[in-house]
This record gives structure tokens, sequence and C-alpha cells, in this order.
């Protein structure tokens, strides 16, 4: 095999009047130029300094060229550009812009940490640096939410679990029968405040395959509700989940919390009684060729209840071309008040919107990228990926007044991050040079202006 190296060129003939040549031969560049954007925002947030000073360093300090921090880092940061493995830092350790996003100088500063490095980072964790760490993330989440909102009249919840499928000899991958793969059933938790659209990862937790769903929700909870309620003491709590977390220690919890409850229930022949008159309409409306929703409530207990609690019925026939009409019955129990048809259509399903903030986590920034041995590392690896994604939450909060107010984490990283830079470093001052034609350069720096930058 021919080795290439990149200061060889290429010549393409017939592409051009003249002769092409393409070669990498730019000094102190970088494809990643605008991803200061991202740095700015870190420091606003201080999120990598906060989250790894969780960490505890046993390291001999004589021997150490790497801090935690600039590990951490060096993590996010590439995470956040799209390169999720640690073997990229082969080829990202010299790039002039990662190295200012770990604090060092742009053109005379250290290479970043090698593989093998970022390796036994990632493996050295402990189980108490993960806890800690974990509410450090929720707590910055909380605090920047009250320096924006200062107030909120409501605070909603959302957890929801979902899969990450591996292939390899991961620590407490277990086969799912649900998912039919190994697996490890991460949970993801997301605040959302008063009636905003956005809603804000505040932690994601690995679990092994055979997890239920339900399994860390009051953990968690335990962990948030004190932070939450410290930093906004007027706002109702209310959280969403779907069935997988029923059951009467949840509800009691809910209950002694004072939280509001909106929680899906699987059928059972009660319940599929009390739907009964629910039912009778929408198949009416079937015989004449409509197709109708009936809601109604009733108040229900299991046998593990103590007592009773309302219910919300969603009757409903649904139609699949090709396939019989089938009969789909829907449950919710909840404490709120208000028009069955209110609650199921405005509050409950609003909830649903979280598999579209998970959907960015995983396509987005790869949070099921999973391969270390180590359940621990693996652990680490999402709440360090959970981490950038909250600073490209941040960096939508700032460009809520550009035409990237609500794109995606691909498109931002497309948009704002994917820059071609070459840096100028003198005694004084360090300059990104940017493209001069980028399409969303107007963009680029009223986000900049937002996030602390001046005009030159």
């Amino acid at each position: 095999m021919t080795n290439i190296t990149t200061k060889q060129g290429v010549l393409f003939k017939g592409l051009s009047k003249k002769l092409l040549v393409g070669q990498f031969d730019q000094a102190h560049a970088s494809s990643d130029g605008g991803a200061i954007l991202l740095k700015a925002c870190d420091e606003r947030l201080k999120l990598s300094e906060t989250l790894s000073a969780c960490l505890q360093d046993d390291r001999q300090q004589s021997k150490v060229m790497h801090s935690l921090q600039e590990l951490f880092q060096q993590r996010m940061f590439s995470i956040a550009c799209g390169y999720a493995d640690t073997n990229d830092a082969a080829r990202l350790s010299c790039d002039p812009v990662f190295k200012m996003l770990s604090g060092r100088d742009a053109v005379e500063g250290n290479d970043l940490a090698s593989q093998p490095t970022l390796s036994r980072f990632e493996n050295g964790v402990r189980r108490a640096d993960l806890l800690r760490m974990s509410a450090a993330l929720a707590d910055t989440v909380i605090q920047r939410h009250k320096r924006r909102k200062k107030t909120a009249k409501l605070i909603t919840i959302d957890l929801d679990p979902t899969d990450d499928p591996t292939h390899g000899t991961q620590q407490l991958s277990l086969f799912s029968r649900f998912y039919d793969c190994r697996c490890y059933l991460p949970l993801a938790g997301f605040l959302t405040f008063d009636r905003e659209v956005e809603q804000y990862l505040f932690c994601y937790l690995l679990r092994p395959g055979n997890a239920t769903a339900k399994l860390g929700c009051i953990g968690m909870l335990k962990r948030l509700l004190p932070g939450l309620r410290r930093a906004f003491p007027k706002a109702r709590i209310r959280i969403r989940l779907d069935a997988g977390f029923t059951g009467p220690e949840l509800y009691d919890f809910f209950e002694a919390e004072g939280l509001e409850y909106v929680v899906s229930m699987a059928k059972n022949s009660v319940l599929l009684g009390l739907a009964e008159t629910a039912m009778e309409i929408v198949r009416q409306d079937a015989d004449n060729e409509l197709e109708s929703i009936c809601y109604d409530d009733a108040m229900y207990a299991a046998h593990t209840w103590p007592y009773e609690r309302r219910v919300i019925i969603k009757g409903q026939i649904t139609y699949h071309d090709g396939r019989r009409p089938k009969e789909n019955p829907r449950f919710v129990v909840t404490n709120l008040k208000g028009s069955a048809q209110h609650i199921y259509e405005k509050i409950y399903c609003a909830r649903g919107d979280a598999e579209n903030r998970i959907k960015e986590l995983k396509y987005g920034l790869e949070i099921d990228r999973t391969s270390c041995s180590s359940f621990l590392a693996n652990q680490l690896r999402v709440l360090i990926t959970a981490a950038a994604y909250v600073l490209f939450q941040e960096l939508r909060i700032h460009a809520r007044h550009t035409r990237c107010a609500r794109a995606q984490v691909t498109t931002l990283r497309l948009y704002l991050l994917k820059l071609g830079a070459w840096i100028e470093s003198s005694v004084r001052r360090t300059v990104l040079h940017l493209p001069a034609n980028t399409p969303y350069a107007d963009d680029w720096l009223r986000i900049a202006r937002s996030v602390g930058a001046v005009p030159t």
C-alpha cells in the first residue's frame, strides 16, 4: 500500500481552465474554527470547571502534563464537534482551535492529550466521582435557568428511558427482551420552564440492560427536588411519565413531595371496564364511518393502592391501511384537576418531545458510543456527552433571535462550528481568521456578541 502524507498534493485535470491542485499545507489552521462559541458558553456556565472538579486526581502531580479539567474539556469539545471516539485524539491533539478550547495557546501551546492518556482518564473514574458529577450537572442547569428566568410558575420534569445497544463485552450489558438485543437502558431527565418549548437536559443515567423503566427514578428526584425548590421556591413542580413508571411507591412519593403528576398506565380488565362508556361512543362513530376520540375519567384503585386516584380515559379506534380497525383505549393516572381532554392532549402528550431530545443526543452527539469495557467509564462518557449537549442548548438560547433558533445539534454544528479557520498569533493577541463568505456569518457574530464578545 502506498503511504500518503498530508504534505503531498493531488492534481485534478479538466475541472478548471487552470490546473487544479489540492494540498494539505496550511499550518496553524483548523476545520472547527466556529467552536469558539462553545468555549464562550462553557465559560459563562463554568460547566467543565464545575464537573471536572468532581473528579479525584490521584496522579503524581510532578509527572502530570494534562490537568483533569483539560482532559474533560478535550473530550467534551471533541464530542461536540463530532469526534466521539478517543482515537480521534491522534488527529486533533495538535489542532490549534482545540488547543484554545482546552485553555492552551493555539500556536505555541503544547499538544493535547493522546488517545492512551484519554483512555486512562476515562477508566480512572470512581462511582463517588460520578455521583458528584451528576449532581453538579443538574445544579449547573438549575442555576443557569435561575439566572435566566428569575422566577417560574411551573416546572415540568420529564423522565424517559431509552436503549443503548452494545456490541462487545461491556460490563453490565445485558439482553433486553423488549429491545431484542444486548444493551444498556439509560434514563434521561429534562426540565421545562413554564410554557417554553425547549426541554433542558439535567441528567443522563446509564443503567444495566435488565433495568426496569422506573429504576433510579426516586433517587434521581430526591437529588433534584431540593435544588429546584431553593432556586424556584414559588414554582409548582409537575412530572410526566410513560407507562413503565407505574407503581404505588412512585405515586406515594409524588404526593408526599407535593408534585403534580401525569403518568400513563397499562390497561387491565378493570380499566377496560371503566373505559366501556367512551369506547361505545367511538364504536358508534366507527359504524357510521367516522373516526373519533372520546375522553372520560373515573376513580380507580389497584389492589396495592391505599385509596382511589383519578384516571383519565382516552377511547379511540385506530385505523391502518390494509388492517382491521383496532380498539386502543389509553389510561393516565393524575392528581390534576381540569377536563380529561385538556390533561391528556395538552399536558400528557407534550412529554413526547423528550424523544426528540434523545434523538439529538444519539444522532447528533453519539451518546450511545459506550464502547468501554468498564461500566463506570461508560457512565463518564455519557456525562461528558450530556455536558456537551448542555452547551448546545446554551448556544440555542443565545441563537434565539437568529435563523438557528430552533436548529438541531447537527445543524448548529454545520452552520456555526464547522468553519475553516487560520490562526494568527502575536505577542498581544490571537486572531481567528474565518471565511469571509460564511453563509451564517451574521448569525455567528450575533451569537458571539450575546455570549460576551465585543465588536472590534
